[in-house]
Formats: structure tokens, sequence, C-alpha cells
């Protein structure tokens, strides 16, 4: 087919950097002449449409005999800068073998994806790589004329694009729980310092049987990724690999774009990006997880991640004021001399300086705190106390042992309160899909119940205002 560059010009009108995309097309033409281009529309998993550009074509690749696998790669109106969206394209009598690098709907998962980093990243260099990863392991197998009818269904399910649940049942080299459930697993994604403070924290925890660090990097093992596996701590794996972290009972994502963005949303939407090539991946091996959201911005980021899984909002928290609550109870109770008083205060809202303090009514020590800072009033004791805490930061290691905190609240199912990024909606008067840090009674399901805060106007104010803003912002990015 010839390659209609100025057709296509035409049809990428809303395409961000369409010169670019057009010439990078054309390499992919000359290299591979049997792919077709066309413009269709695309639904995301959080319903929503787009026209894109995508070209279907058969790859070259040798396991034992030559085979051409059918191949569709949809490509983003953000591209070179995203990477593309890439699914297997089956025939009827083709079934899909789930592994490393496939799930049960076709959809390709691979380093070169997670990477994704333009200039030196291409769509040639990327199919070299799905050939690579085919001679490993063939992504299809031969139907039998029986199961070939069964396989409508899933063919109709690629060909809509769709990314929600199916009953089509295909061959998973993945496995299950071995352990009937109780075999308690963790995976934190990214190796940069917070994850593996993560990993660090969870290990002297010891509330997992196995931690799982899936460094996403380049290239050979290095810094502290290096020194873990010198070192090699009990229950630590370090993978490149998704399907290392199948079966997780807590996902916990720690992971930031290094990219060279301009402006705050630019880099925001760079960490989107990279989460579209990250949170289907782990969604699809631990479809019953907790995912406990680290990255930065924290609201904004669990938002990201709740869109991109589908999961229930109870099983998408973001870490939120936890740390920033803990210290400040323990301060607080210092001041008071009293352990059980500063259990009564949080800090709710944005991380950084947007956040909150508020106090809750359901404690039964409430009288008891009133009367003892009646001369000093809540405002002056906790004034005092934020006063003490300026200063401390959010490091790596605290967030770590943050991390560590929930996520043995999760996995022993705990109940205890903890101020963590949820969904915000229908509290405090707030009507729109913002995460927010509030108080919340964790549990192996995630969030089981939201407890209430005190009615305080200035408050809920505050909340509020937060709302809008991330909302705003939230409206301005391209999931």
């Amino acid at each position: 087919m010839a390659f209609a560059a100025e057709e296509l010009r035409k049809q990428l009108g809303r395409y961000k950097f369409r010169d670019l995309t057009i010439e990078e097309l054309k390499t992919v033409n000359k290299t591979y002449p049997n792919f077709t281009f066309s413009m269709n529309t695309y639904t995301f998993k959080d319903g929503s449409q787009k026209d894109l550009l995508n070209f279907s074509g058969t790859v070259p690749v040798k396991y034992g005999n030559s085979y051409n696998i059918p191949i569709r790669l949809w490509i983003l109106d953000s591209h070179p800068f995203a990477p593309p969206i890439c699914f297997l394209k089956p025939t009827v009598n083709m079934g899909i073998s789930v592994g490393k690098h496939v799930d049960a709907h076709g959809r390709i998962y691979l380093p070169y994806l997670q990477n994704w980093s333009h200039p030196k990243s291409t769509i040639v260099g990327l199919i070299k790589e799905m050939i690579a990863k085919f001679e490993e392991e063939l992504p299809l197998y031969s139907l039998s004329s029986s199961d070939a009818a069964r396989q409508s269904e899933l063919l109709s399910y690629i060909a809509k694009i769709t990314e929600g649940e199916t009953d089509t049942k295909s061959k998973s080299k993945t496995g299950g729980d071995k352990n009937g459930g109780h075999f308690n697993k963790i995976t934190v994604v990214g190796a940069g310092d917070l994850g593996i403070a993560c990993v660090l924290a969870v290990a002297a925890k010891g509330v997992a049987d196995k931690v799982v660090l899936l460094d996403l990097s380049e290239g050979a093992a290095k810094g502290g990724t290096m020194d873990l596996e010198i070192f090699a701590l009990p229950n630590v794996e370090i993978s490149k690999d998704f399907s290392a972290s199948a079966d997780s009972k807590v996902v916990v994502l720690t992971v930031n774009s290094l990219g060279s963005a301009q402006t705050y949303l630019d880099v925001i939407q760079s960490n989107v990006d990279l989460f579209r090539g990250i949170i289907p991946a782990v969604s699809h091996y631990s479809q019953n997880s907790v995912l406990l959201v680290a990255s930065h911005p924290v609201e904004v980021m669990t938002y990201v991640s709740w869109k991109l899984s589908a999961f229930p909002k109870s099983r998408v928290i973001g870490v939120g004021g936890n740390l920033d609550t803990e210290r400040f109870q323990y301060t607080l109770a210092n001041l008071l001399q009293v352990q059980a008083l500063g259990k009564d205060a949080w800090i709710v809202g944005e991380q950084g300086e947007n956040k909150v303090l508020s106090w809750t009514s359901c404690n039964s020590h409430a009288n008891q705190t009133e009367t003892m800072v009646a001369q000093n009033s809540k405002e002056q004791v906790a004034n005092r106390a934020m006063e003490i805490l300026k200063g401390k930061g959010q490091r790596s290691w605290s967030v770590g042992l943050s991390v560590a905190d929930l996520t043995e609240s999760i996995l022993k199912n705990k109940r205890k309160v903890h101020s963590v990024s949820t969904l915000a909606k229908g509290c405090c008067n707030i009507n729109s899909e913002v995460f927010l840090s509030l108080p919340c009674i964790l549990g192996t399901s995630g969030v089981i119940e939201m407890v209430k805060l005190e009615e305080d106007p200035s408050v809920q104010e505050k909340l509020q205002s937060s709302a809008g803003s991330i909302h705003d912002l939230q409206q301005q990015l391209k999931l």
C-alpha cells in the first residue's frame, strides 16, 4: 500500500506532534510494507473514546517454524512522547496464550513500552522487541474447529477495543493462588529510592510472605537495586517482568516520570502516560489486589490508577496524609501528656501546603479532650504541634515506613483508622470524582468505612477548595 502522507496529515489534525508522527510512520511503512493504516475510535477502560490512528499487519516470528503474528497498534495523540497501545489481532482459528507479555484480551505488555522515551524509543524498535519476545514465548496457538467457534466472542471484544471483564477463557501461564488465599504477597512498582525504602520497610515489618520489587528501568541492576541483589534479603524478589507480581494482595506504586517536562501539567501528564503502561498490567496479574499509590501528586495519581484499573473505589487508595497524621498525633499526644487524646486529630485533604487539620467527634475521649485543652484551644495546641513538625518533610524512608504501616493494616485486616487518599465524592458536599485524604478504616478489601469528620465549616470549605483545584487539573489530563 502506498503511504498516503498527505491524507494522514489531514486525519491527524488533532495530534500534537503530527509531523513527527508522520515521519516515524514513513519509517514503519518502509520496514513493514504489509501494514495498513486507518483512523478508528478507541474505547478506553473508563469508557471515554477517541479517534486514533492505528495500523494492522503481521510480524515474522521464528518459533521452530516460521509464523506471521497479526498485531494492531494504536497511536495516541501525544505520540511520540507516549507509547502505542498494542494488541494481538488473532483470526478465528487462533487462540491467545496468556503469558508474560500478553493478557487474556490480547493486549501486549513489553519492557520497551514501560521504558518508552522519545527520541530513543521508536515503533520499529518496539516491533523488533515484540518479535524477540514472541520468539521466546509464542503468543498464539491453533484452535480446533470446535474451539474456533467459541473464539468469536473474544474477536468481537478485540474488534471493539473495549477493556472490561470478559468470560472468554484462554490458556493461562500465570498460575493462581497456590495457598488458598493465605499467601501474603506485596509488589512494589519502581526501584528508585522510594521503592527500595518501601521494600525494606515492608520486609522489616514481617507482614508479607514475599515482597516483589518491579524494576522498570533499563539495563542491568544499579544503585540500591544492585545492593538488594548483592545482599539477597529473604523473601524479596527483584524482577523486570510484570508477571512476577501475579496474585499480590497489595501493589504499591512509587514510580514517577523523570522526563524533561517544562510545566507542572506536563510533569503530571508524563506520570499519567507512565501509569498507562503499568496499571493495566498489574491489575491484570493481581485482579483482587489493593492498589496503594505513593507517586506524586498522590491525589491525582490515585484517581488515575482508579480509572485505569477499573477497580472498586475501596481498593484504590493513596498514602495521602497517613505520615503527617501519625506524626501529628504522636506530637499532639506528647503535648497533652495523654496518648489517647491525640487520636482525635487528622491531617486531611491534599498533601503539601494545602493540607488541613481536622478532628473526629466519635472518639470516647472527646469530652476529656475538650476539658484538657479548654484553656489552650484546639487551634493553639494544633499550631504548637504543627510548629514542632515543621521541616520534617516527606523523605523516602519516612514514606516507606508509612507504606509499611498501611500494608500491615490491610494484610492483617486490623481495621485501623488511617488518613488515606480515597474517593471524596459525596463527602463535605464534594460532587466531583477526586481523591482526598480522609480518615478511613482499612482492612483486607481496602477501605471498609470512612470516619466522619467534625462539622467544621472552615474544614469543609478548604476540602471543597482542594477538590475544585484537583478536579480542574484532572480535566486537563489525557487518560
